[in-house]
C-alpha cells in the first residue's frame, strides 16, 4: 500500500538556514493565535482558529536547518465527529539541498484520506505551506492567521 501521508513541499533560493528560521516562526505563517515556544525541543506550543481548530503540539525533534518534528498532542475540530483526528499524528518538516535550491517538505504523518477533516487540512496546509511560508522564506513576510479581536464588554 502506498504511503497515504499528506505530503507537500517547496523550492526557494534561500538558505536552508532561512527556511529553518521560517518554519519555527510558527507565528509568522501559520497563526498569530499561538502560546508557548515554537523552536526549540521539548517546546510546548497551542494553536487556535477561532473555535474551529484548537490544537497542542510539542517538538520531538530539531537538528537546526535540517529538521523540524511537532507531536500533535491534542487536537479538536468543531467540524469532524471523530474528535481524536491528529491526535497522535507527526507534522514533520524537512530540509534539504536540492539544485542550489532549499526544498522544504511538509509531511502530516497520520494525516490520510480517511480522515473527516482531510479536504479541510489538505487545503488548508496546502495553502499554509506553498503560499505563507514560501512567502515568509521567500520575501520575510508570511499570512499567517491574524489574531481574534476580543470584543470589550
Amino acid at each position: 500500500m502506498d504511503n497515504q501521508d499528506f505530503t507537500t513541499s517547496i523550492l526557494v533560493d534561500q538558505s536552508p538556514k532561512e527556511a529553518f528560521d521560517a518554519i519555527t516562526n510558527v507565528r509568522g505563517w501559520w497563526s498569530e493565535e499561538i502560546e508557548g515556544g515554537t523552536a526549540k525541543l521539548d517546546d510546548v506550543f497551542k494553536y487556535h482558529y477561532k473555535d474551529v481548530h484548537i490544537c497542542k503540539m510539542k517538538l520531538i525533534e530539531v537538528i537546526p536547518n535540517k529538521k523540524v518534528v511537532w507531536d500533535v498532542l491534542e487536537n479538536d475540530f468543531n467540524f469532524t465527529t471523530d474528535k481524536s483526528e491528529w491526535v497522535g499524528t507527526k507534522v514533520i518538516f524537512e530540509i534539504n539541498q536540492k539544485d542550489n535550491k532549499t526544498e522544504v517538505r511538509l509531511t502530516h504523518q497520520g494525516l490520510v484520506p480517511d480522515y473527516e477533516c482531510y479536504d479541510i487540512c489538505f487545503n488548508a496546509w496546502t495553502n499554509y505551506i506553498q503560499n505563507s511560508l514560501y512567502n515568509l522564506i521567500t520575501t520575510g513576510k508570511g499570512q499567517p492567521n491574524l489574531k481574534e479581536e476580543v470584543e470589550s464588554k
